[in-house]
């Protein structure tokens, strides 16, 4: 695997009455690939993939690659809880022409061993190679925390599992991959707010969920950390701390899609268990986005 960069973990776009917005995702894939960004997850924690039946999260991955048109990779989220259904998910995966790797996160509430997720996630690299898998260890959300040494096993017994997106908040763990997995093992920050402090210790990009609202800035930021311009990269992210704290003052991504609709890219819609934020929270967004100049630059960028 080749990418490195910044990589946009892109939000699912829903009408009012709860049904995809065709037209407001390919918007977004256009502008985020005209903003520069290096690729794309669809159907991430991001995009809402666990509120998604089997026929939608197959028909969104198919709209972003479409709309991507082979201008940036893309990657499919495929996460489940049953290592039985996820096989069976990724076999339908292969009617979707143009992915460049799979994404698959813990499996969540089962809270399964080491050896567990080696097995799941061997399965799963078994059923989809030669495409590309990449782990991803988010134990804030699924509970279940994918250790370097695991991760190493993984590597060593499928070729085709070559790269992680961690979201463990644990820069040591970090730390412990890049000097654990060989050279060629792409690493990838799955927190905007710890991505510098990743790439500076060997990581190699970020999986973003800022680059939603604000797609050329976080990967100039990535960007200028990678060719160790430091200055620029902590001068954005001085800049844009907040909107990376912001993004998760409410479950994601309920922040995001509010600010994307004060920014007139897609609707607030999202669907349950997620809820609408509270006045409160969307007051608090309205102001830091006033702050920040964002719809004003919208606004710019539409002429």
């Amino acid at each position: 695997m080749d990418t490195i960069g910044c990589g946009t973990a892109i939000v699912t776009p829903f009408k009012a009455d709860g049904s995809i917005d065709e037209a407001a995702l390919g918007a977004l894939v256009n502008w985020q690939i005209n903003s520069g960004v290096d690729f794309l997850v669809a159907c991430g924690s991001t995009g809402e993939a666990a509120t998604l039946d089997e026929e939608e999260w197959l028909h969104v991955i198919s709209l972003v690659v479409e709309a991507a048109a082979g201008r940036v990779p893309v990657w499919a989220g495929c996460t489940h809880n049953s290592t039985k259904v996820l096989l069976r998910q990724a076999a339908l995966l292969k009617q979707v022409s143009g992915i460049s790797a799979v994404l698959s996160a813990n499996p969540y509430y089962n809270k399964p061993t080491q050896e567990g997720q080696y097995q799941h996630f061997l399965a799963l690299a078994k059923a989809v190679d030669p495409l590309p898998v990449v782990l991803y260890n988010v134990p804030g959300r699924t509970a279940a925390n994918l250790e370097p040494a695991t991760v190493a096993r993984l590597v060593a017994a499928a070729p085709n599992i070559q790269a992680i997106k961690e979201a463990s908040g644990k820069l040591t763990q970090i730390a412990e991959l890049v000097h654990t997995l060989p050279r060629g093992f792409k690493i990838f920050s799955g927190d905007d707010n710890l991505a510098l402090a990743a790439v500076g210790i060997g990581a190699h990009g970020l999986i973003s969920v800022a680059a939603n609202e604000i797609p050329a800035e976080v990967t100039r930021m990535i960007r200028a950390a990678l060719s160790n311009h430091w200055d620029e990269a902590r001068e954005l992210e001085r800049r844009f701390a907040q909107l990376f704290e912001a993004n998760f003052w409410e479950s994601n991504p309920t922040p995001v899609k509010t600010v994307l609709s004060l920014m007139g890219r897609c609707t607030d819609h999202v669907r349950l268990p997620l809820v609408p934020p509270t006045a409160a929270t969307r007051a608090r967004l309205e102001r830091l986005v006033g702050e920040m100049g964002l719809i004003e630059h919208m606004r710019s960028l539409q002429g």
